[in-house]
């Protein structure tokens, strides 16, 4: 995949693909009982990082200039 591909695909991914797996985290999580504060934000930390990790191709190196160029 090209830098410019990968680079637009991050930012679609921050603008449309972040909040509505945020939405969808926060409405899974709603639908258990709610634990004790500590389990509930190591849930979320746990969510926050799992969507980065199948996305770490896309965004690596995107913050550098383009290496084609």
């Amino acid at each position: 995949m090209s830098y410019r591909a990968r680079k637009w695909l991050a930012g679609l991914i921050l603008v449309f693909g972040l909040p509505l797996y945020i939405v969808m985290a926060v409405s899974v999580v709603g639908l258990f009982e709610r634990p004790s504060i500590l389990v509930e934000l190591l849930v979320y930390i746990g969510l926050g990082v799992l969507w980065a990790f199948p996305l770490k191709y896309v965004f690596k190196g995107i913050g550098q200039p383009d290496p084609d160029a």
